[in-house]
């Protein structure tokens, strides 16, 4: 007798699913539906009873269909199916170990000083339990990878001060450089733990990924982050003394993360101002050359070496004045910086809103007539900006109110 047979493979099929569901117990049931004439008569040798062609469901006991596979191959029935198939699933003892690891993975993460503190932490630990990533990890034996996120956010928490690069963050948590590059499990853990602390979506562009990362201090890129500069006076070597050439020349110049990093710099006592948008410095520097006061753009949202200059400045008892564009990212942006650094409002107040709206009407620009979009903001230097901007509904652009900004870089440059 050959189990291969054809009439012997649904039979054999049903066993082996039912003893990896029951961990091998024999004492269990077995039946096909509507067999064919060949299974039926093979099952009657099974089991010696007879089964009429009308049945259009048959049964055998397990332990009958062990009893003829052991008398005609001399193997019990777990070995005939292993032969055939692969070694048997022990599935009970495969869903106890996963439960076990699953314990001890989430006892390990909840051992963290962040669970006790931080809500974030453990709804993001929670979240992993609960939409199967936790599983997944087990399953491709990368349950330590929970630690290692663990006491990455750890680190990130603990640290104040400079930024750190990312591989030197990987290299100090886990001592391998590249664990935290993009792509990798470790950094999508990390990644979806600070964007529940930011209170953000989980990032799907580079763009998005680079932001959370900056906002923990985090650079992927110290040569890429950079921030425009316009006529800052600084005291140091080397990169304080080009932008001293710069500002003589009353030329634009880009700073980069890795300058502020390798070559420090201090600037005393300035009076800075900052705008959003380059075309605006782009006029200071083109009408105002060396004439204009000293400007910082954060070319939309904010860098981290933008970040870092303007810590600078502030460190060294400078005041930060910041305009950025009237519409609702642009307002998410200015509060950001104001709270950061400890910057003041220029030109953003609601009086200023409205003049510029009307200034726009006037010019009958209807091109620059842009409806305003998104999630209000709210505008804790001036409550009645929010409110005017969203009863107007209008966007101003900061670019549309250059005139106005470059009459005071004028009135205080050096």
């Amino acid at each position: 007798m050959s189990y291969r047979a054809a009439e012997y493979q649904r039979l054999l099929t049903a066993a082996r699913r039912s003893l990896e569901r029951t961990g091998g117990d024999m004492t269990g049931t077995i039946s096909l539906s509507h067999p064919t004439d060949a299974e039926r008569k093979a099952i009657i040798g099974i089991t010696g009873q007879y089964r009429g062609t009308q049945a259009t469901r048959v049964t055998v006991r397990l332990a009958d269909l062990d009893s003829a596979v052991r008398e005609t191959t001399g193997r019990d029935l777990p070995g005939l199916l292993a032969e055939l198939g692969g070694a048997l699933r022990d599935r009970p003892a495969e869903r106890s170990a996963l439960a076990g690891a699953r314990a001890a993975a989430t006892r390990a993460a909840q051992a963290s000083p962040l669970h006790a503190c931080c809500g974030w932490y453990r709804e993001w630990l929670a979240e992993i339990g609960r939409d199967g990533s936790l599983t997944k990890l087990i399953g491709q034996g990368e349950q330590a990878l929970l630690g290692q996120a663990a006491r990455v956010l750890e680190y990130l928490a603990a640290r104040s001060g400079a930024p750190i690069l990312l591989p030197a963050l990987a290299a100090d948590v886990t001592g391998d450089t590249k664990a935290l590059s993009p792509g990798t499990v470790l950094s999508t853990l990390v990644l979806r733990a600070l964007a529940i602390k930011s209170g953000t979506g989980r990032p799907r562009t580079a763009e998005e990924r680079r932001d959370l990362w900056e906002a923990s201090d985090v650079v992927i890129d110290d040569l890429a982050s950079r921030v425009l500069v316009l006529n800052l006076r600084a005291e140091g070597r080397g990169l304080a003394e080009w932008l001293a050439g710069a500002a003589r020349f009353g030329e634009p110049f880009y700073v980069t993360l890795h300058q502020l990093m390798t070559l420090p710099l201090t600037v005393p006592g300035a009076l800075v101002h900052v705008c959003e948008n380059p075309a605006v410095l782009r006029r200071a520097a083109a009408e105002l050359g060396p004439g204009s006061a000293p400007l910082l753009c954060t070319e939309g949202r904010p860098s981290m070496a933008f970040h870092q200059l303007a810590g600078v400045i502030a460190g060294g008892g400078g005041e930060l004045r910041y305009h950025g564009d009237f519409d609702w990212p642009g307002l998410a942006i200015a509060g950001s910086v104001m709270r950061r650094h400890g910057a003041r409002p220029w030109r953003m107040s609601a009086a200023d809103y409205i003049a510029g709206v009307q200034s726009i009407a006037g010019g009958h620009s209807h091109a620059e007539h842009v409806r305003l979009a998104g999630t209000p903001q709210p505008t804790a230097w001036d409550p009645g900006l929010a409110e005017v901007m969203a009863a107007t509904g209008r966007v101003v652009y900061e670019e549309s109110v250059a005139g106005a900004l470059l009459n005071d870089l004028s009135a205080s440059g050096p």
